[in-house]
């Protein structure tokens, strides 16, 4: 794989800082951005005033404010609706892995239980008991299950959705919060009517069926249309998954968007270029507060510049670490060392590290404008950190793309041949 060229979001850095940040985050749209317009707004006022340790503050505090921010999902339903399965699909675990949610079991519990994401500790999904197996009255329920510290509720059904879940909704609705409708299994529904109805079977005409018959149920108690997205907890990259997602990202605060588009699989590339987007609006915004930082003399001596950790971070986030690739290699029925060699950013550290004299020679003239500080300083940390995280990033999200593709034609590949082997079987047996 080619290194990656510059695109839309990765323009080039020079020293007019403040042009390049009002076209750095026009190029994203509104509902991806991690900081507010306010946030950007403020920013590029102090940059265009010289206020470097105004400017400094505002990205300091957004930085935090993004790396700091919780997120709490509340999923709740009916016993049986596959509440379990899908907030194991939300955190990216199959059934039988370590700390996943029991599934299959009767709900028997009155008290919300929380599940962390295994890879991002702040994103906590908490399981509801649903209303129907409470005594509760909406309003009281909201406070039993203590709604205050949800981001938004997921109200699951796996047939259709009750009066119950109807004036759930009313009350959250009340109460400000979002809330959205699943209809989980549908995959199930699928292929019971393709088998039940093989001739006339319409996998389209099935999928719009179950959702009018959702949001008939739900207009009746809402009386309104709300959005109804049909799941299959199984295949996160399939059915209606996909929009869930890209809704669930736009209706966030801006600066919970960042720690949210991370925990999202990398099953699709629009999964994986919207947290490279993220990423790189994060990475952008660390390099113009190391060249901020860099315009005080003896700045550049405080910047932490660690490439080791930086891009086993990113490849951790795109599915690239290696306890990743060796359940890849597995499924792949491949070696993790012939799986690494498929890929670039398992190598990448050693490349950026094979310095040249003129790579010496920049490293000796960083160390020099670190003591004395100033604008040239500025300039050549902003650029090495853009330059080189962006580079790091974007390779790791080409990985990404290639092992998905990769996936894809296994995939394919397996399902040709259990094809050939059922027609083989079924010509035996005539």
């Amino acid at each position: 794989m080619d290194k990656p060229s510059s695109s839309a979001t990765s323009p080039s850095v020079n020293l007019d800082v403040t042009s390049n940040f009002d076209r750095f985050f026009k190029n994203f749209k509104r509902e991806s951005k991690i900081i507010s317009e306010d946030q950007i707004q403020l920013i590029e006022n102090h940059l265009k005033n010289k206020d470097t340790q105004e400017a400094l503050s505002v990205i300091s505090d957004a930085v935090r404010d993004i790396e700091n921010a919780p997120l709490n999902i509340a999923v709740t339903g009916e016993s049986g609706a596959g509440k379990s399965t899908f907030i194991n699909a939300l955190r990216g675990l199959g059934h039988e892995e370590e700390g996943s949610a029991a599934t299959g079991a009767v709900e028997t519990t009155m008290e919300r239980t929380p599940y962390q994401h295994p890879k991002f500790p702040r994103v906590t999904i908490w399981d509801l008991p649903g209303i129907g197996s409470t005594t509760f009255k909406p309003e009281n329920y909201l406070t039993e299950m203590k709604f205050q510290e949800y981001d938004f509720f997921i109200i699951i059904s796996a047939t259709r959705f009750k009066e119950n879940d109807a004036q759930l909704a009313k009350a959250i609705a009340k109460m400000n919060l979002n809330f959205y409708f699943v209809r989980t299994k549908v995959d199930n529904d699928i292929s019971n009517e393709q088998r039940s109805k093989p001739k006339s079977f319409n996998k389209e005409s099935v999928l719009q069926r179950i959702r009018d018959d959702s949001l008939r149920h739900l207009c009746e108690a809402l009386c309104r249309n709300p959005p109804v997205f049909l799941v299959s907890s199984f295949d996160v990259a399939d059915y209606d998954f996909p929009q869930l997602q890209s809704t669930l990202l736009s209706e966030l605060p801006a600066h919970k968007r960042h720690i949210f588009m991370l925990s999202l699989q990398s099953v699709t590339e629009d999964a994986i270029n919207l947290k490279r987007d993220s990423l790189k609006q994060k990475v952008y915004l660390e390099a113009l507060k190391s060249g901020l930082i860099a315009t005080l003399p003896l700045g550049g001596m405080y910047i932490d510049d660690n490439m080791e950790e930086t891009l086993n971070l990113y490849r951790s986030y795109f599915g690239l670490d290696h306890g990743s690739l060796k359940n890849i290699a597995k499924d792949f029925n491949m070696s993790v060392n012939d799986l690494e060699a498929y890929i670039k950013s398992p190598h990448l550290l050693r490349e950026v590290q094979d310095k040249t004299f003129l790579e010496k020679l920049w490293e000796n003239v960083e160390f020099v404008s670190s003591i004395t500080g100033g604008p040239i300083s500025s300039g050549l940390y902003l650029g090495k950190t853009y330059i080189l995280q962006s580079y790091f990033l974007d390779t790791a999200a080409s990985d990404a793309k290639a092992l998905l593709n990769k996936k894809e034609l296994f995939a394919k590949k397996l399902g040709s041949l259990r094809s050939n082997t059922r027609k083989y079987w079924e010509t035996i047996m005539e």
